[in-house]
C-alpha cells in the first residue's frame, strides 16, 4: 500500500532557487561559441593533460584522502603552510562545508546582492538566514556589509575581483572590514579569480588568514589553470578551522586524476604566463570596443565583463542576448543573479573576442534603423 506521506526534506530546502549554470548550447546551432562560463579560452596545461591520463592506470585505488602532495606544492608556491590548506571538489565544496560548519539555524551569513549564488544556497541548506548587501557603483560595499552586522551574524562572504561585476576589494578595505567583524564571525575571501587581478592594491586575503583566526581563503583550478570539468579547489585557514573542515569533509573528496592533473598545472609556469597575458591583452580591448558601442563596461579585474545595457533601455539585454545567440555566441544572462538589464561576457579566444564585438554592433545598428 503506498503511503500518504512520503519523506520530505527538512523546511526550507525546496525554496531554495537551484543554481543555475550558464547556457552551453543553441538549438539549431551545430557550432557555437561558449563564453558563458568564465572559462579559460586557452584550456588546461599539456602537462596537465598528460598527468591526468597517467592517472588512468591507477583508477582501482583510493586517492591521497588529504591530497599531500598537491597541498604541500601550494604551501611551497604560496609561502604557505600546507596543514592549513584544505582541497575540495572544486571551492564551491569548502564554502558549502564552512556554512555546515559555522551557521546554526537562526544564524546569519552577509554577501552582495548580485554576486554569487552559492554564498546564498550553502546558507540556506544550513538552516540560516541569507542576509544581501547591495553593490554600490557595481562594487561590494565595505561599509554596507559592516552595516548589516548583527548578533546572529556568523559568516561574511566577500568575493574578490567580485563574480559578475568584475570588480575588487582593496587590501586596505579587507582590513578594515574585518577589523570590524567581532572575533567569532567568519570572514571568507572568494578568490577564485584571484589569479586574474592585476591591480597593485588587490590582495586575495592570505594576508588576514596568516594573522587572524577567523579569516578563510577560497582559491581554485577551475579559471586560469582550466580544470573546471575535473572539479578541485582549495582553501588556506586557520588551524582550528582547518580540523573543523576536515572532521566533516568526505574522505576522498578529490579524486587522484584531479589531485594529479592540478600538480601539474601548477607547474606549468609558461601555460599559466600564456592564459595570464592573453587575458591581459583581450580584456581591455573587449572593454574598449564594446564600450565605444553606447554599452556601459564595468572595469573587471577577471577574466570576464559585466555588460550593462540598461542605459539603452529595459529589455535590451535579452534582445542582445537573443542577437549574440543567433550568431553562435553564448553570453550569460544575469536574471537569476538579479541583473536583468546585464550580460556576463567571459574573454575568448581572438576570433571569440572580434566576433562578439562585431555581432554586437550590427544588433544595436539594426535597433537604431527601427
Amino acid at each position: 500500500m503506498a503511503s500518504s506521506n512520503p519523506p520530505r526534506p527538512r523546511a526550507g530546502i525546496l525554496e531554495i532557487e537551484p543554481y543555475v549554470a550558464g547556457q552551453s548550447s543553441v538549438p539549431g546551432k551545430n557550432r557555437v561559441i561558449k563564453l558563458s562560463s568564465n572559462e579559460t579560452p586557452l584550456g588546461p596545461s599539456l602537462l596537465a593533460i598528460e598527468a591526468f591520463r597517467a592517472a588512468a592506470g591507477d583508477l582501482y585505488s583510493y586517492p591521497e584522502g588529504s591530497g599531500g602532495d598537491l597541498r604541500a606544492a601550494l604551501a611551497r608556491k604560496y609561502g604557505l603552510e600546507a596543514d592549513r590548506i584544505v582541497l575540495g571538489n572544486g571551492s564551491d565544496e569548502i564554502l558549502t562545508q564552512l556554512a555546515q560548519a559555522y551557521l546554526s539555524p537562526g544564524d546569519e551569513s552577509i554577501a552582495t546582492e548580485h554576486s554569487f549564488p552559492i554564498y546564498r544556497i550553502a546558507t540556506l541548506a544550513a538552516n540560516a538566514r541569507s542576509v544581501l548587501v547591495a553593490n554600490k557603483d557595481n562594487r561590494i560595499d565595505i561599509d554596507g556589509l559592516i552595516g548589516a552586522l548583527t548578533p546572529r551574524t556568523r559568516i561574511v562572504f566577500v568575493c574578490s575581483p567580485d563574480n559578475p561585476n568584475g570588480t575588487y576589494v582593496p587590501k586596505s578595505e579587507l582590513e578594515r572590514l574585518h577589523a570590524a567583524l567581532p572575533s567569532d564571525v567568519l570572514l571568507v575571501v572568494d578568490g577564485a579569480y584571484a589569479e586574474y587581478a592585476r591591480a597593485s592594491d588587490y590582495s586575495p586575503g592570505e594576508f588576514l588568514v596568516r594573522r587572524a583566526e577567523n579569516v578563510v581563503m577560497t582559491r581554485t583550478f577551475s579559471k586560469i589553470y582550466g580544470l573546471a570539468a575535473i572539479r578541485i579547489g582549495w582553501a588556506y585557514m586557520p588551524p582550528a578551522i582547518a580540523q573543523a573542515i576536515n572532521r566533516i569533509r568526505l574522505p576522498f573528496n578529490t579524486n587522484r586524476p584531479a589531485q594529479m592533473a592540478a600538480l601539474a598545472a601548477l607547474g606549468d609556469e609558461a601555460h599559466f604566463k600564456t592564459a595570464y597575458e592573453h587575458n591581459a591583452k583581450w580584456l581591455p580591448w573587449l572593454d574598449s570596443e564594446i564600450g565605444k558601442l553606447g554599452v556601459r563596461v564595468v572595469p573587471s579585474q577577471g577574466n570576464f565583463l559585466l555588460l550593462d545595457f540598461a542605459p539603452l533601455g529595459e529589455g535590451v539585454a535579452l534582445e542582445a542576448d537573443a542577437a549574440l545567440k543567433n550568431e553562435g555566441l553564448i553570453l550569460r544572462t544575469l536574471v537569476n543573479y538579479g541583473l536583468p538589464n546585464c550580460l556576463r561576457l567571459t574573454v575568448g579566444l581572438e576570433e571569440a573576442n572580434r566576433a562578439v564585438v562585431q555581432a554586437l554592433a550590427k544588433f544595436l545598428a539594426g535597433r537604431k534603423t527601427k
